[in-house]
């Protein structure tokens, strides 16, 4: 049987890419990573590593190992909140990875929640893109993440456009406009997201695309509105506009790009002051009250699925249990009347 301090040599190994980081990172000295790595090594009977350059690749047995000393460290980690939970049944610790919407509404509503019915839990939140929370959740960093299903398609539509670029290709293949949700989108039962299957995925609401439009904008008496409607319009957009552009060329037009903004009240203000028109999606929209703006949820756009993801065993651990009941009972399906932003 591998020791677990070795395997977690090697999880860090292979996160940094080099002894002298993972050293830094585990607070051992550089040496003794060599000397862990040797000995676990010897174990295996294979060479885990080679080195390239300043820093060391894994070898296909290490990638393997590597990948399940995630699993093992994680189970461990679980092991160890669970018996502390035992043992102080009145206390416990939690840590959250989500996305920036959630942080801005979902998340924050959830804990304050907490904070009144059990407040001995101690909850720490980072926030973090979708994928970064799924590594985190794999390393055994958080118990629970709370992602969502587009967010992974966008980043695989950027790495197919940059491919379809250095091709030299002038169009869009239908692979791509289906992951862009710019054309016709699939919103079949497919989930989406390819994520570990060692994982849970626990639905937690349907989150849709919003237009931000001034409150006396002529499309804000509309329930909602479409791209092709807005054409002429100028748009304050978010420095991550790959699928919306796509969209815009899919209706039949490319947008006046007025001003670039990754702050949500940022955006908010510049639609308040007639800049242009943002598009954010419906959780953050909530997080914000300006009586100037208005939100119109996309015809034309397929609505995401946001999801928390765990460790089936985490379930287990009081804390979390209880912070992913806090976070259903708070998320409701955004399906219904215009939102006011």
């Amino acid at each position: 049987m591998y020791d677990p301090r070795q395997l977690q040599v090697l999880a860090e190994v292979a996160r940094t890419g080099t002894y002298t980081a993972a050293a830094d990172a585990l607070g051992y000295t550089q040496p003794a990573i060599s000397y862990q790595m040797r000995m676990l090594e010897r174990s295996v009977g294979a060479p885990l590593v080679t080195r390239r350059g300043r820093g060391v690749q894994l070898t296909p047995e290490g990638r393997a190992l590597a990948r399940h000393a995630g699993t093992v460290l994680a189970a461990l980690r679980t092991a160890e909140d669970e018996l502390a939970a035992l043992t102080a049944p009145e206390a416990g610790r939690i840590r959250l990875s989500a996305m920036q919407s959630s942080c801005v509404s979902l998340v924050p509503r959830a804990l304050g929640t907490l904070r009144r019915t059990r407040p001995e839990l101690e909850v720490t939140v980072t926030q973090a893109e979708c994928r970064v929370s799924h590594g985190l959740l794999l390393e055994g960093a958080v118990e629970l993440a709370v992602m969502c299903d587009l967010d992974f398609r966008e980043l695989d539509f950027k790495e197919k456009e940059k491919e379809a670029g250095e091709e030299g290709e002038d169009r869009e293949t239908e692979a791509d406009r289906s992951d862009s949700t710019g054309g016709a989108p699939d919103n079949s039962g497919d989930p989406s997201v390819v994520v570990d299957p060692r994982l849970r995925r626990v639905p937690l609401l349907t989150d849709r695309r919003c237009v931000l439009l001034p409150a006396d904008h002529p499309a804000a008496a509309s329930p909602t509105v479409s791209l092709a409607d807005l054409a002429g319009e100028r748009w304050v957009l978010e420095s991550g506009r790959t699928r919306f552009l796509a969209a815009c060329r899919d209706a039949g037009f490319a947008p006046r790009i007025a001003a670039t903004a990754d702050d949500q009240l940022t955006l908010h203000s510049l639609v308040a002051n007639r800049i242009g028109l943002a598009v954010m999606n419906e959780l953050g929209v909530t997080a914000h009250f300006d009586p100037r703006v208005v939100a119109r949820p996309l015809t034309d756009w397929p609505v995401r699925r946001v999801f928390a993801l765990l460790w089936p065993d985490t379930l287990r651990i009081p804390a979390a249990a209880a912070l992913l009941h806090a976070l259903r009972d708070t998320a409701r399906p955004t399906d219904g009347a215009p939102l006011r932003a």
